[in-house]
């Protein structure tokens, strides 16, 4: 027969029974409220049933019930342990109220955030409105029929198209180019000069404004103003000068101005400022007569306008001289151009002595490119360059030049060699079965001796020719080196130098 152990926690915990009940169920005492009776019994549930764990369960019971009750509260209905149980066994759902709070702060923010870029996007929008009405205000002012205000406009607009790429596009789109160029025709010079360097700044990096400004006439305004009776001031003709350098970068531009007439007014111009090296006109004029150089159609106005032989005699100025150089360079790639070039006084020795010109490769460059073209075009050329003492300096280049002008060097010789070799066949024409043949049976040793004495004499003056150029080089460069040891004037070479060069061959020179 089973037995059946009663646990007397109810003793300890419940007190006395209820008398209205019966069987195993009991009242809550007073002094435990409803809330603290589950939480115990909880407790106990996730502890066990060891007797450690009820021994501390009922210490607290203990200790909880002689504690003063707690304040009252609304009655309660009977909880059975039953209830008790079940209830402690629900999940307990936790709240979450600091996340939420987060969240609400990180909406605030995101808000904010789109409120201030909406409020900036709003802000430059009106910004940029109002500059298009001031810019639409300025172009009112520039078709105003006073000329004090179309002054002041476009002074306005040089100033802001000086630095504005925009200003430049939306001030040509709302019209400022006419009103600019119809300016021209004003006698007053500030006028004049306001316009011009507003249509200057205009064209700046822009290529649209520039073909903009030559199609609405500006450069027949400008050469009409060079040819007026009242002759323009001299910041006039400066200011002329750079809107024919800024027009002139554009390829579709560079036949029109070419052949309007404004190569002989910027040619003018450089002999006029030649002796003023610091003058930005005289580098502008340069610099666009270079621009137009590049056309082939516009060659045959730079011959006409004897540029040629004022650039050869300018070449000895280091500040201009790559630039007269580029402009020989495409001038040299027409027939005309190079006829013009062989033609100008003193125009090889010139570039030769560029050559010697070491602490600017540029120029070396540049110079061995147009007598490299020339050499290969014209017989009469070379010989001309063989007198003006070419073989020299081009011996030195090919080793001390840059690789550029080492190549080009080096191309001039192997042309040159060729003409020595086509003239000594030449010479030797006429003796070839003498100096080739074997001697005819019957015939005398001492003729066939005379026959390859003949040959080895013509044969020792080609040599004669080699070693004389040899001996001239080496020459040369002792005097190089001299001027650039900073030697005295008088030193002369010592016999045993002059022995050395005496003796040396050609097998290493490229001659």
């Amino acid at each position: 027969m089973a037995k059946f152990h009663r646990n007397d926690v109810g003793s300890v915990v419940l007190g006395c029974p209820s008398p209205t009940t019966s069987g195993n169920h009991f009242r809550l005492c007073t002094a435990f409220s409803a809330a603290s009776f589950r939480r115990k019994i909880f407790d106990a549930m996730s502890c066990g049933s060891s007797s450690r764990h009820r021994h501390q369960l009922m210490q607290e019971m203990i200790y909880d019930a002689v504690l003063p009750p707690p304040p009252p509260s609304p009655p309660t209905s009977t909880t059975t342990i039953r209830s008790v149980l079940k209830e402690s066994n629900e999940p307990i759902k936790t709240k979450r109220p600091v996340k939420n709070s987060i969240n609400n702060g990180k909406r605030d923010k995101l808000a904010d955030l789109l409120n201030l870029e909406e409020a900036e996007s709003d802000a430059e929008t009106t910004k940029k409105v109002q500059a298009l009405e001031g810019l639409k205000r300025l172009v009112k002012e520039l078709q105003m029929e006073k000329e004090e205000n179309k002054r002041a406009a476009a002074s306005r607009v040089r100033l802001l198209t000086k630095d504005d790429p925009e200003s430049r596009v939306t001030l040509a789109i709302l019209g400022t180019i006419p009103p600019l160029i119809a300016m021209l025709d004003f006698e007053d010079f500030n006028s004049q000069i306001a316009a011009l360097y507003a249509l200057l700044n205009l064209g700046i990096g822009n290529d649209q404004n520039k073909a903009a400004i030559v199609k609405a006439g500006a450069v027949h305004k400008m050469l009409k103003l060079i040819k007026s009776p009242n002759e323009p001031s001299q910041a006039v003709s400066d200011a002329i000068v750079a809107n024919f350098l800024g027009l002139s970068a554009l390829d579709s531009n560079k036949p029109i101005i070419g052949s309007s007439g404004a190569i002989p007014f910027l040619v003018k111009t450089l002999k006029i400022l030649d002796k003023q090296s610091g003058c930005q006109a005289r580098h502008d004029a340069l610099r666009a007569l270079y621009n137009l150089s590049i056309s082939p159609s516009n060659i045959s106005f730079i011959m006409v306008s004897d540029l040629i032989s004022f650039l050869v005699n300018a070449l000895g100025h280091m500040d201009v001289s790559e630039r007269i150089l580029s402009i020989l360079s495409n001038v040299v790639s027409t027939p005309e151009g190079r006829k013009g070039i062989s033609i100008a006084p003193e125009a090889f020795p010139i570039l030769v002595d560029v050559l010697n010109w070491t602490d600017s490769p540029g120029c070396q460059e540049k110079a061995s490119y147009i007598l490299m073209v020339m050499a290969h075009k014209a017989y009469r050329d070379r010989q001309a360059m063989i007198e003006a003492g070419i073989v020299s300096p081009l011996l030195e280049l090919t080793l001390l030049g840059s690789m550029l002008a080492q190549k080009r060097a080096s191309r001039i010789l192997e042309v040159l060699r060729v003409d020595k070799g086509k003239q000594v066949s030449g010479n030797l024409g006429g003796n070839t079965s003498a100096a080739v043949s074997a001697p005819i049976y019957g015939s005398s040793a001492n003729q066939y001796g005379k026959d390859c004495l003949v040959e080895e004499g013509m044969m020792s003056e080609e040599k004669k020719a080699v070693n004389l150029l040899v001996q001239q080089s080496l020459q040369n460069n002792m005097k190089r080196i001299v001027n650039r040891a900073n030697l005295p004037q008088d030193f002369v070479p010592s016999e045993h130098l002059k022995s050395l060069t005496a003796s040396s061959t050609s097998k290493s020179l490229p001659f």
